[in-house]
C-alpha cells in the first residue's frame, strides 16, 4: 500500500481519543505545534492529515546531528514542543534536565509498542520518551559507478584512488567517531586518549578523500547520481529506487551502527498538550506506518505491518536480517570523559 493510500485509510481514533482526553486545553489555547526534528524524516502529509484532525498547525524546524539538538538546548533554545533525540540522546538531555517528564506510556496508544525499545535501557521507564523510528548506519554507493565492494570500513576510510574526492560522509559527532572506532576495534567509549589519537589520526587521513560532510540534502544527492558513495543511514537506497535503482547498500563486517530515535517533550515547550497529542498520534499503527514507508526505517508497532509496503519489508537496508542484524552495536550513554575526548577529536576533524 502505498503512503497516500494510507493516508486516505487511517481512521481518527488516536487523535480524537487523545483531543477528548485533553478536553478543551488543546481546542481553546493549542493552535500549534513546533516539531524540531532531523532532517527529510517526516511525511509531510501527516502534518496536514494532524492539523486536519486536530485543528493544530505544525511547524517544522530541522537539525542534523544529536549534538546541534543538544547545543540547542543547552544554549536556552525554547519554544520547541516536540524533539526526536536519538537513543543515548535521550538519557544524556534527561540527566541534564532538558526533557520534561512525561510518563509516555500512559498515553493511549503506547500499548501498540512491543519489543526491545518498549522499555530500552535509555529510558526504562519511558518516563521521557517514546519510540518513533530505528534502523541502522553503513555505506550507499552505486553500483555501476563503483562495482562491488568489500564488505568493510576499508571501503569508506581507505578508498580506491578513483572514488578520491566523491565521497559524502556524515557530519555527524557520533557516526563518524563510532564508525572509525569500529573499523580500528576500539570501544567508541574509550576513555584513553591514546585510543582517541588513532581515532583522530584515521579521521584526518580520510579527509582528503571526501568531498564534502553533510547529513542534510543527501537523497536528492543520491537520485541526482551527483556522488557514487554516501555515509548513510541504510534506508538511502530504498529512498531513491525509483530515480537511480543502482544504489546499494554495505553493512560493514567490523560493526554497524545501530540506533532508535524517540519522541520527546523538552524544558520550555510552548504546548505540552498537543505535544502529547502529536505523539500520541504516531503511535497509531497506520500513522507510524506511513512514517516507516517515507522514510524506509522500522518501527516499534507489529500491529503497523498491515500498512507497511511489501518491499518496505523485504528491503535488506530496513528489516537485513539475521546475518546483518549480528553485527549490529547499538548505541549507549558514554561517560563523561569519553563525551569530552569525542568532542575533541571531532571539533579537530571539522576545525
Amino acid at each position: 500500500m502505498k503512503v497516500a493510500q494510507i493516508l486516505k485509510t487511517c481512521t481518527r481514533r488516536a487523535v480524537l481519543a487523545a483531543g477528548l482526553a485533553l478536553g478543551s486545553a488543546v481546542s481553546a489555547t493549542a493552535e500549534e505545534v513546533f516539531v524540531y526534528n532531523w532532517a527529510d524524516y517526516f511525511p509531510p502529509e501527516l502534518f496536514d492529515k494532524f492539523t486536519e484532525e486536530t485543528g493544530i498547525r505544525v511547524r517544522l524546524d530541522v537539525y542534523q546531528s544529536n549534538e546541534e539538538l543538544a547545543a540547542k538546548l543547552q544554549a536556552g533554545g525554547t519554544g520547541y514542543d516536540v524533539i526526536v533525540p536519538g537513543d543515548y540522546m535521550v538519557q544524556q538531555l534527561a540527566q541534564q534536565g532538558l526533557l520534561q517528564e512525561i510518563d509516555f506510556k500512559t498515553l493511549e496508544n503506547f500499548p501498540n509498542v512491543e519489543g526491545p525499545l518498549k522499555f530500552p535501557v535509555f529510558d526504562p521507564e519511558r518516563l521521557y520518551s517514546a519510540p518513533y523510528l530505528h534502523g541502522s548506519t553503513g555505506i550507499s554507493y552505486d553500483s555501476e559507478k563503483v562495482g562491488e565492494l568489500e564488505e568493510s570500513w576499508s571501503v569508506f576510510f581507505d578508498p580506491d584512488p578513483a572514488l578520491s574526492g566523491q565521497i559524502v560522509a556524515l557530519d555527524d559527532e557520533l557516526e563518524m567517531y563510532k564508525a572509525a572506532a569500529m573499523y580500528l576495534d576500539i570501544d567508541y567509549c574509550t576513555e584513553d586518549p591514546a585510543e582517541a589519537t588513532r581515532i583522530l589520526e584515521l579521521l584526518e587521513a580520510q579527509k582528503p578523500h571526501l568531498l564534502m560532510y553533510s547529513s542534510g540534502g543527501s537523497i536528492e544527492r543520491m537520485a541526482a547520481r551527483e556522488v557514487p558513495m554516501h555515509h548513510h543511514w541504510a534506508n538511502g537506497p530504498f529512498r531513491v529506487r525509483e530515480e537511480a535503482p543502482s544504489w546499494r547498500m554495505l553493512f560493514p563486517k567490523e560493526g554497524v551502527n545501530l540506533w532508535a530515535d524517540n519522541f520527546a517533550i523538552p524544558v520550555g515547550a510552548q504546548n505540552v498538550e498537543g505535544a502529547k497529542a502529536f505523539i500520541n498520534f504516531m503511535l497509531e499503527p497506520e500513522n507510524i506506518a506511513a512514517a516507516t514507508n517515507f522514510n524506509g526505517y522500522a518501527n516499534s508497532i507489529p500491529a503497523s505491518r498491515d500498512f507497511i509496503d511489501e518491499s518496505v519489508v523485504n528491503d535488506r537496508g530496513i528489516y537485513p536480517g539475521e546475518d546483518i542484524e549480528t553485527r549490529y552495536v547499538g548505541n549507549r550513554l558514554c561517560s563523561v570523559e569519553a563525551r569530552d575526548l569525542r568532542n575533541r577529536v571531532w571539533t579537530r576533524v571539522r576545525s
